[in-house]
């Protein structure tokens, strides 16, 4: 037995011998000997100036924090005081990034499985320089081998790191592609923040349902200031103090307070998988002057609007196989004076990114579309941000398109507006469109607004790829009511008119007016059994209108029984081919042109009595002057020509066949159209 106890101790002693004496080396050894290789090695590998000026020292002492025995075995902790890893040599400066001290906590055991675990890095007052130049080259990217390196054995050694752990610290960021230069100070907070106590109770309880795990206190704030994309940027926020690598399900806490320019962008939430930059959790709140100005800060291609506010839930997977997806949910807010909600997805895939979603306005403010095609005030221009300027005299809106932005992405979104306010010159009651972009071509199909009692449907196409764009508009308005159209117009109210047209147009030109001013193509509209006078054109705000109905009718109110137009647009220049109102005493006609590209007015009205009528004394009136300042007047001519004009009409008439296809009568009454247009077209 005595023997068997000494070959025992004997054993024992072989064992516990040298690790006693590894371990009083590992204690007792200056690790400061070390770093002149250490420093060499690292420098070699990284191709950067690496350098340990501080203190190099191994600590061995237990960690309660340990799962089971672990915690009782003791743990190497390196200690390591003032690092700089340098820049390379294009860079401006020397330093990349310095720390005050870094200390890592090493795993023994799995070192046996050739992995270096290390559960813990603590980062004590770290500052890094972020650059990148105009040609992609930047400053955190390493090259760690070379191409004939490629077919070299892979290490059979893996790094994991669990948790990083920082401390106050600076960060400059400057970076000439973004056009973004940036300073950041991140400092602790006196006192930890709860998560719910910046989320709210509700919205923290479903971020952690989502992620399965509870988020962390906040543990430092920090502080933003520079320049992005040319703009003045300044924000505020609050983070975390661990960064959870190892564990993806881990939520680390954000909260962001950032303007530039007039953009605001607020957002509390969680980064999981910091490590793969994996997710994001947010409520999003964003705001600003207009929507256009996020193009330069986000890349998203919006369009230009009124005043706006948002909020919403917007997720993240940043590692989707076909790009990045972002999802703005359930987000509410207001666009000018109207409301807005919806969801909206947006995937950074190739060769385009693309934007999705559905948005619904339960009450829309015409006026907040003006912006899309240029057509708010110059003070609401200047508001949004905007540059242009509507000239003065010019009424077609002058503001170009931002076509270079259309194929910077693609699009498919729906979007209704359930109720539309307006005055009563626009009886819209909704709206429906899709708005397709796919490649720099722009569609609306359909663009379809509900309006007295009728639609008008649309179907619009902008191909942004051609210099200038190709625009083409094909439009059908059908079941129009006289009476919603005029509802405040007391007499309208007894007919049961309705207005019908058709409309087909083409163009080039990046503007509204440039547009219209090389448009081709043909407009009819037919109106039956309305009525007419001084009154409504009042209503209307026609003043033109108004001397016009006050010479051809005097103060009455006139039943008209049928009015048809049928109109050629020809490089921006239109005429009528028909152009004629049948009342209950007259028949008139419109001859002359509409020049859209000098906005001229050029046009002659004709009344040709029937019977010995007061009309038989009226003479041939004109309009003339610009769309800002229209004139109108009686013609200088002999009273023996005023029928040259229906004359001249009578050859013109043939082409009313078209307008027949027109022809709808109203609360099944025959229309006063169909006996007139067979009459032009010799079909007595």
């Amino acid at each position: 037995m005595t023997r068997t106890r000494r070959w025992l101790g004997a054993v024992l002693a072989v064992i516990l011998v040298p690790v006693a004496a590894l371990s009083l080396f590992l204690v007792l050894f200056d690790w400061n000997l070390i770093k002149p290789t250490l420093n060499a090695r690292v420098s070699e590998a990284l191709a950067r100036p690496f350098a340990i000026e501080g203190d190099l020292d191994v600590r061995w002492h237990r960690d309660p924090d340990e799962p089971g025995w672990q915690r009782w075995l003791p743990w190497p902790h390196l200690r390591a005081e003032q690092l700089v890893l340098g820049n390379p040599e294009w860079a401006e400066g020397d330093t990349f990034v310095a720390l005050e001290r870094v200390e890592v906590r090493l795993a023994l055991l799995p070192l046996l499985w050739k992995t270096v675990q290390i559960p813990r890095i603590d980062l004590t007052a770290p500052r890094a320089d972020l650059q990148r130049l105009a040609d992609g080259r930047n400053n955190w990217t390493f090259d760690l081998g070379s191409a004939e390196d490629e077919d070299a054995p892979e290490s059979p050694w893996t790094l994991d790191i669990g948790t990083i752990g920082f401390d106050a610290g600076q960060v400059r960021y400057d970076d000439q592609q973004l056009k973004t230069q940036v300073q950041v100070e991140v400092t602790p907070l006196g006192a930890p923040i709860a998560f719910s106590e910046l989320m709210g109770t509700t919205d923290a309880k479903a971020v952690a349902e989502t992620a399965s795990a509870q988020p962390q206190d906040y543990a430092f704030a920090w502080q933003a200031k520079g320049r992005y994309q040319g703009q003045a940027l300044s924000g505020s926020g609050k983070v975390g103090g661990l960064l959870a690598l190892q564990d993806a399900q881990q939520p680390f806490p954000l909260q962001a307070d950032l303007r530039a320019g007039a953009t605001r962008v607020r957002v509390v939430g969680t980064l999981t998988d910091p490590k793969n930059l994996g997710a994001l959790d947010l409520q999003l709140r964003l705001s600003g002057d207009s929507l256009g100005n996020l193009y330069p800060l986000t890349g998203v291609a919006l369009p230009d609007s009124p005043a706006y506010a948002t909020t919403g839930r917007l997720q993240a997977d940043l590692r989707e196989p076909g790009g990045a997806r972002f999802r703005y949910q359930d987000f509410r807010g207001r666009i000018g004076e109207s409301d807005i909600q919806g969801d909206l997805e947006y995937l950074a895939s190739t060769p385009r990114p693309k934007l999705s979603g559905t948005l619904v306005s339960q009450q829309l403010r015409m006026a907040d579309l003006g912006p899309l095609i240029g057509a708010d005030s110059n003070a609401d221009k200047q508001a949004r941000g905007e540059t242009s300027r509507q000239p003065a005299g010019k009424v077609l809106p002058v503001e170009a398109f931002a076509t270079e932005r259309w194929r910077s992405m693609d699009a498919d979104v729906s979007f209704t507006g359930t109720r539309i306010v307006h005055s009563e010159k626009l009886p819209f009651t909704d709206l429906f469109t899709r708005v397709l972009l796919d490649d720099g071509q722009l569609s609306l199909e359909p663009l379809r607004f509900g309006m007295a009692g009728g639609q008008l449907r649309s179907r619009i196409r902008l191909d942004g790829r051609q210099a200038p764009l190709v625009g083409e508009a094909r439009m059908s308005a059908r079941g129009f009511k006289l009476k919603q159209l005029f509802p405040s117009v007391e007499v309208m109210q007894s007919t049961l008119g309705e207005l019908n047209g058709d409309a087909h147009l083409n163009g080039r030109g990046n503007s509204v007016a440039a547009l219209l001013g090389s448009a081709d193509g043909e407009v009819k509209v037919l109106i039956n059994d309305g009525r007419v006078s001084r009154n409504l054109m009042e209503i209307a705000g026609l003043n033109v209108g108004n001397y016009l109905v006050g010479r051809l009718f005097g103060d009455e109110e006139v039943a008209i029984n049928c009015a048809a137009a049928d109109l050629v647009l020809r490089e921006g220049v239109m005429t009528p081919r028909v152009l004629a109102i049948d009342t209950e005493n007259a028949l008139i006609g419109v001859g002359g042109q509409v020049d859209f590209a000098r906005e001229q007015l050029d046009l002659s009205v004709t009344p040709d009595a029937k019977g010995m009528r007061i009309f038989s004394l009226r003479s041939p009136l004109y309009v003339r002057g610009t769309f800002a300042e229209p004139r109108a007047g009686v013609q200088a001519v002999p009273l023996a020509l005023r029928g040259a004009g229906m004359l001249a009409l009578g050859a013109l008439v043939a082409p009313a066949a078209g307008l027949l296809a027109l022809v709808a009568p109203s609360d099944k009454q025959p229309s006063q159209c169909e006996p007139l247009l067979k009459q032009m077209r010799g079909g007595r």
